[in-house]
């Protein structure tokens, strides 16, 4: 346990969690906020109290999450108490709530932060909805290949439960995608997402070539889906 505190004797929650090792009651603990560590010096802790901690104000326009051991990531409301000796809970993640003109971006749940960086970076417009008990990742206006009756097309992709460890699984457009010169696209159905009908591409991976957890994302399943679209003209 002495090497998962620091020498003022916080616990370290997020070192604790990630060894699989009970997080002892009673203590002073040290969490993460987003990319840094804060000391707290009680059991319980609130959504507003690790927003003021980290310096989001006013605290309104931000929401906290917490992220559990293998990937689980809940909501926290402002109001709302958190017991950091809970077993598994690893860390806390702020999302800015801006207000933009124009459609606004839903962010439901929270991605783990090196999807959220990977999806910023490509310049992605993307949204985080949750319908009943699924959870989508939607991204916008996404390029489809030459041979297609879209240039862009909104991409769905459903945010399996304790993911990253579970895999993800096949593509949704939307609209339906069809093939230029008229030929039939095997394995299609439709889901409605958003009140929008989709369309399902029934695209797997497989034994010889399963889901790795550590290695793939949604950026190795986005390279996934560009490969399927170019597929369907070479098979």
């Amino acid at each position: 346990m002495d090497n998962l505190k620091n020498r003022e004797g916080y616990v370290d929650v997020e070192a604790l969690a990630k060894a699989g090792k009970p997080i002892p009651k009673g203590r002073k603990y040290l969490l993460r906020i987003d990319g840094k560590k804060y000391k707290w010096d009680k059991e319980c802790i609130t959504g507003r109290e690790i927003l003021l901690l980290a310096g989001k104000t006013p605290v309104e326009r931000f929401q906290v999450n917490q992220r559990f051991r293998f990937g689980r990531v809940e909501e926290v409301q402002l109001d709302e108490k958190v017991d950091l000796a809970t077993c598994g809970v690893e860390r806390f993640m702020t999302l800015p709530l801006d207000q933009t003109e124009g459609r606004p971006q839903q962010r439901a749940f929270a991605l783990p932060e090196e999807d959220e960086a990977f999806l910023n970076a490509s310049n992605f417009k993307w949204e985080a909805l949750r319908e009943g008990n699924q959870q989508w990742l939607i991204i916008r206006e996404f390029p489809i290949p030459e041979g297609y009756s879209h240039m862009h097309a909104d991409v769905a992709i459903m945010i399996t439960p304790g993911y990253p460890t579970s895999k993800l699984d096949m593509v949704y457009f939307h609209p339906e995608l069809r093939r230029s010169d008229g030929k039939g696209i095997k394995a299609l159905r439709n889901q409605s997402i958003e009140g929008k009908t989709y369309q399902r591409w029934s695209r797997h991976y497989t034994n010889t070539n399963p889901w790795r957890p550590g290695i793939d994302d949604i950026s190795t399943h986005l390279s996934l889906v560009k490969h399927w679209l170019t597929r369907e003209f070479i098979k």
